[in-house]
């Protein structure tokens, strides 16, 4: 009797000793998967698109997780040319490579062929949305040293906010833990488990971060379960808040319903032939939608109606319930096209050559959201007006819309008088509207056409190449500027 009682305080006491050990041993087992990563990066010149920048270097961190993979972020990794990865506490450096990568949702995957790097790693799981005020932990490698650093913190609000990555608006935590360039891509940890991943910080204000939340993580790894991950789907319409209380009486609300206003459907888009201008939308999958556009996405906790739409996959359908004559209507839209299928002028884009064709010494170019980056961190206050301006309307009128811009002139005897032109939007070509790149380039080819070549900018003013003359000097404009080929591999 004596004897048991001896072996219950033993094991009471053994319980004890590993409950106080836990905090510690757990840390240790997270510390054990968090891994910095050095890459070598290489990006065009979108001014000289012909060119790279040349190679520069930046650190990150990332967390192993299950199937020997490290979880990141994807600008630590954009436009990567060499990449290297090493465990906390350890010296040996190891060859990597990008498995998988959501530029919209800033995650990347990252591979080690040499399984000897895993040795002895428990994979980090990961958690569930953390509640708001709930303290975290910030594990990464940021400036300042080169040993593991761990950060204390609370989640202050979980809502929609831009990824400055992607320039994609999608659901995102605020933390207070202190961030700083080279925790991008570390875990946020709650209870042993991942609850996001350190993303972006605000430079000027005091300790606001923000991290990409598990439900977007999620929708990223069960994206690639399907194969090639395709992004956050869009219904492809604008809308409109109905705060106003005459606004929704125009459009016969009754008193109980609330809603948003679609007042444009984008061409080819997702809701196209479905949905109308004029229709008010009162839910989306059983999520009532408020007149200021948010959802209540948990109690007393709203954020942007497109949190129903980002849930799920391209490719699924979704529910809505429309008010459209006053009369309540159920509508089912296949997401057959995603966010950045709707933008008139790309974001940025990673891993892809800029678009670009010379002719008569000028530089025809897409206008785009990486060309106007050229003009700095400030390029809305330094490029010219005229460009920017396109961005506060930033959706086609028409499927396969670009705007064209003749980006400089290198100074040639056939563009005499032209050299200071740049910048010009493009709209007719010989008297006809220009679509895109791919149209310039077949209407001024055209062997057929009259002897000039006239083009006409967005503010009526003109550039005329006399068509022999621009062909005769096209070997030697390219010869002297040292550039391989005229047009960018896409358009030959």
């Amino acid at each position: 009797m004596h004897k048991k009682l001896g072996t219950y305080c033993f094991c009471v006491l053994l319980f004890i000793l590993c409950l106080s050990l836990s905090p510690a041993a757990a840390t240790q087992q997270v510390a054990d998967a968090i891994v910095k990563i050095y890459a070598v990066y290489d990006v065009p010149d979108y001014y000289n698109p012909w060119n790279m920048r040349g190679p520069r270097s930046r650190t990150g961190s990332g967390a192993i997780v299950a199937g020997n993979r490290i979880l990141t972020n994807a600008h630590v990794v954009s436009n990567e040319t060499f990449l290297q990865v090493r465990r906390h506490g350890e010296t040996e450096r190891f060859i990597a490579h990008v498995e998988a990568v959501s530029h919209q949702s800033d995650l990347a995957l990252v591979r080690v062929e040499d399984e000897t790097f895993f040795s002895g790693v428990t994979p980090l799981e990961l958690g569930e949305l953390p509640p708001t005020y709930q303290e975290v932990r910030v594990y990464g490698f940021p400036l300042g040293g080169d040993t593991l650093s761990i950060t204390r913190g609370v989640i202050s609000r979980i809502e929609h906010q831009p990824y400055v990555h992607s320039s994609v608006t999608l659901l995102a935590g605020q933390i207070d833990a202190a961030i700083n360039p080279g925790n991008s891509g570390g875990p946020v940890i709650v209870d042993g488990k991942i609850a996001g991943v350190v993303m972006q910080s605000i430079p000027r204000a005091q300790n606001i971060g923000y991290m990409v939340p598990t439900p977007v993580i999620r929708h990223f790894f069960e994206g690639l379960e399907g194969g090639k991950y395709q992004g956050f789907p869009s219904l492809g319409v604008l809308l409109q808040n109905m705060e106003n209380r005459d606004m929704r009486r125009k459009y016969r609300m009754k008193d109980r319903q609330s809603g948003t206003l679609v007042i444009e459907v984008l061409p080819a888009s997702s809701a196209e032939g479905i949905l109308l201008e004029g229709d008010v939308l009162l839910s989306i999958d059983g999520y009532d939608i408020a007149n200021d556009g948010t959802v209540e996405f948990r109690s007393r906790e709203r954020t942007s109606l497109a949190y129903t739409i980002h849930s799920h996959q391209v490719g699924e359908t979704v529910q809505l319930q429309v008010l459209r004559e006053a009369e309540e209507v159920t509508l089912s839209v296949p997401l057959l096209r995603t966010v950045e299928d709707n933008w008139l002028i790309p974001m940025e884009r990673y891993g892809t050559d800029p678009t670009y064709f010379l002719y008569g010494g000028l530089v025809f170019s897409p206008l785009s959201k990486d060309l106007l980056s050229v003009w700095g961190v400030e390029w809305y206050d330094q490029a010219p007006n005229e460009l920017v301006a396109m961005l506060s309307h930033n959706v086609p009128s028409e499927e396969g819309e670009q705007v064209v811009v003749i980006l400089r002139v290198l100074a040639a005897e056939v563009n005499d008088g032209y050299q200071h032109t740049a910048h010009w939007v493009i709209e007719r070509v010989n008297g006809r509207p220009i679509l895109n790149m791919k149209e310039l380039v077949r209407v001024i080819e055209k062997e057929d056409e009259e002897p000039f070549v006239v083009l006409e900018s967005s503010r009526g003013r003109h550039i005329v190449l006399d068509r022999e003359r621009a062909q005769e000097s096209h070997p030697q404009v390219l010869a002297t500027y040292r550039i391989a080929h005229d047009r960018s591999q896409d358009l030959r």
